[in-house]
């Protein structure tokens, strides 16, 4: 059995994240969740609540905004969804507690608010979500992009989200398949 490439991630029965994927700059990016204790998610000695950044060996990928940490970014919920457009920016769905699920763009070393902060807080000390969904129109999943495009699959929304993201900037979003198919991931 081989050894495991990072340890000290918080695992509880639920807020695990989980979700990997490959940047275009060659490194991997992984999400996890808070673990269930949201005292750490802005924590930056903890693992919990992050998009972690490494390289194939789990160590801390070069440019890392924190020295000799996998933090990329922090203050998350329960990141379930990443994908990176096709200018490289990353986007991440996001579980919230109760009010309000989230679409973010991603920026190296900021701060998402959670514990908080759940949605949009307009407050400078955080990085507002560029779209958020009532828990029960959402409860996101994965995500994936295509043609200036993401696509966010909804668990307890039980709908397919296509939301318009030219430039970086969230267009109005649409909703398909509204429980025709049960919880989609």
């Amino acid at each position: 059995r081989p050894a495991p490439s990072v340890t000290g991630i918080p695992v509880s029965g639920i807020h695990n994240g989980g979700r990997l994927h490959f940047g275009p700059d060659g490194f991997l990016y992984a999400s996890t969740g808070d673990g269930a204790q949201r005292a750490l998610s802005p924590n930056l000695r903890s693992l919990a609540g992050k998009i972690l950044r490494m390289t194939t060996d789990g160590k801390p990928a070069p440019g890392n905004p924190f020295p000799n940490s996998l933090v990329w970014s922090y203050g998350h919920r329960n990141v379930q969804g990443l994908a990176f457009d096709d200018e490289g920016r990353l986007w991440a769905s996001e579980f919230g507690q109760k009010t309000w699920d989230e679409l973010n763009l991603i920026e190296a070393g900021e701060n998402y608010g959670w514990p908080e902060v759940e949605g949009i807080a307009e407050d400078d000390e955080f990085i507002d979500p560029v779209l958020q969904w009532s828990t029960d129109e959402a409860s996101p999943s994965g995500i994936a992009y295509a043609r200036d495009t993401i696509f966010m699959a909804g668990l307890r929304g039980q709908r397919l989200w296509q939301i318009p993201v030219p430039d970086g900037s969230a267009g109005e979003p649409e909703a398909f398949f509204d429980g025709e198919y049960g919880r989609l991931r």
